[in-house]
């Protein structure tokens, strides 16, 4: 059995930094492509960081791109959400996803593909 457990959210002010871990036990870790993702209340998931297997791949929608950085250590089965700038847009409840890929290189960017989902711990940004 799969767990991913989420760690870090909390309240914040606009401009702050904020950092999301997330760890994987049951299967190895390294198995996994893995991303970060969020949902604001009535608005559809989205993706917000994906990196690859070999941590060497990632990708960030243009909402993030520069602010946010994901990361994983996988001798600590872990991965990272480093979120600076914050904006009150940003609130939402994020997530963790773990999709089990062959490829060392694949960077997952199809919400569809996770197999295995965090409870999600909640973000907020405030003016």
């Amino acid at each position: 059995q799969v767990q991913v457990v989420e760690s870090g959210g909390g309240l914040v002010q606009a401009g702050d930094s904020l950092r999301l871990s997330c760890v994987v036990s049951g299967r190895p870790f390294t198995r996994y492509a893995m991303g970060w993702f969020r949902q604001a209340p009535g608005k559809e998931r989205e993706l917000v960081a994906a990196i690859s297997r070999s941590n060497t791949r990632t990708y960030y929608p243009d909402s993030v791109k520069g602010r946010f950085t994901i990361s994983r250590d996988n001798a600590k089965n872990t991965v990272h959400l480093q979120m600076n700038s914050l904006k009150p847009e940003d609130t939402a409840v994020y997530s963790c996803a773990a999709d089990e890929v062959p490829s060392f290189l694949q960077v997952t960017s199809t919400i569809t593909d996770y197999d295995y989902w965090g409870q999600g711990t909640q973000v907020t940004v405030s003016l």
